[in-house]
């Protein structure tokens, strides 16, 4: 079991330790590791993230620590990333690393100093959260760029969040004593602890920020509330567990305030605004957006419908469409005598490509074409990219489109599909559109 430096010491980033096991890379584990005799290294766990750092052996060979993770039975096991003397490790499996070799742990300390900010923040913001409002916190997670905390309620509003916010900060500006000590588990239970951990352990460890907070953890935290820096809090969002709090402490959200107010600066930019304004211009231009679209989307409505009606008035009663503009093409349909009430109306088949006008407008003018017209066949399609294909027919039309798409796509390795009255697919973008249409024209009249 690897005695943990950080417990007593979290502020500790070089000591000297004794390897106790070493183990080259195998099938299983490309990395090679080691375990020490004692460790100043943090090993993912309690939601906070592992440290990184280097190991110097011999005095002068440094290793890159990449990886410390908390092994069940009690080890710390190092990864290790750099080859000692330009050997792989692999080669020479940790010859200067075998079982005795002291050693020198140096921690990174930049990453070792955000971690304690973020996780004395996340004491200070989950106590908050339970004295203002009764939520507690059922867990932690800290990332790379934020960390969060889920608390167990159903809602939590922008004033509640505000309020938490201004209360942690109150603490963080109290510069309030953080101090470790280990009670035995009987004692703990009677000390009202904010959350207490699973009977695993005789012994737990506590973290106390005078007079405000009291949990069980084995995480790294600062020596005082002060050196968290700040708290704030930014993204909030419902999940299974209730309200996911998103938040930033110390030089995280230095940088993360910095980056917002550039980007919000950006913003003012474009909109020669001042910067409190942007949300007003930000709503105001997407509202134009919105009803530019719509009138986009009634225009592209009424030219479909035009075209259709334009499209039967060629076709009339005995004839069909017409070769013409945009690639349209014609079928002949079969021709009823107006006089023989016992024969049903001619079917007109109507073909058309468009290569100015995407799918989503073919869809649009072949609906509008068969159900403006009696015994309507549409085939049409776009050759915009992604070039696609609509089959449709009036009501009571005794084709089956779904049929006729798949059959005609099929032929070109294109797919797609739909109902007896309605069909839609995808064509390869090296396909003769007008050829496939034809032919499945062909198959209506056959």
């Amino acid at each position: 079991m690897t005695k943990r430096l950080y417990y007593d010491q979290p502020a500790l980033l070089e000591f000297d330790s004794v390897v106790d096991q070493a183990a080259s890379p195998s099938d299983n584990d490309a990395r090679p590791s080691i375990t020490l005799r004692e460790s100043a290294f943090y090993p993912t766990s309690g939601g906070q993230v592992h440290d990184t750092g280097w190991i110097t052996v011999n005095g002068s060979d440094r290793i890159r620590v990449s990886e410390v993770v908390d092994a069940e039975d009690g080890r710390v096991v190092h990864y290790l990333e750099a080859p000692l003397k330009e050997a792989p490790l692999k080669e020479a499996p940790l010859k200067s690393l075998a079982p005795g070799a002291a050693v020198h742990g140096s921690i990174d300390p930049d990453r070792r100093r955000d971690h304690m900010q973020q996780h004395t923040g996340q004491h200070v913001l989950s106590a908050a959260f339970i004295e203002l409002f009764e939520f507690p916190t059922v867990s932690f997670h800290m990332g790379d760029d934020y960390c969060s905390i889920d608390l167990a309620t159903e809602s939590l509003t922008p004033q509640q969040v505000m309020a938490a916010e201004k209360r942690a900060n109150e603490l963080v500006f109290e510069n309030r004593p953080v101090r470790i000590r280990y009670v035995r588990r009987d004692e703990a239970e009677k000390l009202g602890l904010r959350k207490l951990p699973p009977a695993d352990r005789d012994e737990l460890r506590l973290i106390e920020i005078a007079d405000f907070d009291l949990s069980a953890c084995g995480g790294t935290h600062v020596d005082a509330t002060g050196q968290i820096g700040s708290i704030l809090l930014r993204k909030v969002e419902k999940n299974r567990q209730g309200m996911r709090v998103e938040f930033v402490c110390g030089a995280r959200a230095v940088r993360t305030a910095r980056r917002d107010y550039a980007t919000l600066t950006e913003a003012a930019a474009l909109y020669s605004a001042q910067l409190g304004d942007v949300p007003e211009m930000i709503r105001k231009s997407f509202e134009e957006s919105k009803s530019l679209r719509r009138q986009g989307e009634d225009a592209l409505e009424q030219l479909a419908e035009a075209m259709a009606h334009a499209e039967l008035r060629r076709c009339g009663a005995d004839t069909l469409v017409r070769a013409g503009s945009r690639g349209e093409s014609a079928v002949q349909a079969e021709k009823i005598s107006p006089a023989d009430k016992s024969v049903q109306p001619a079917r007109k088949i109507i073909v058309r490509t468009f290569s100015d006008y995407d799918t989503a407008f073919a869809k649009l003018f072949a609906q509008k074409v068969t159900r403006t017209g009696a015994s309507v066949v549409a085939l049409v399609a776009s050759t915009v990219n992604p070039p696609g294909m609509i089959f449709a027919q009036s009501l009571g039309g005794t084709a089956d489109m779904g049929s006729l798409l798949k059959q005609t796509l099929a032929s070109v390795g294109g797919r797609g599909g739909g109902s007896k009255d309605f069909a839609q697919g995808g064509v390869p973008s090296n396909c003769d559109v007008e050829q496939l249409l034809r032919q499945a024209a062909g198959k209506i009249e056959g």
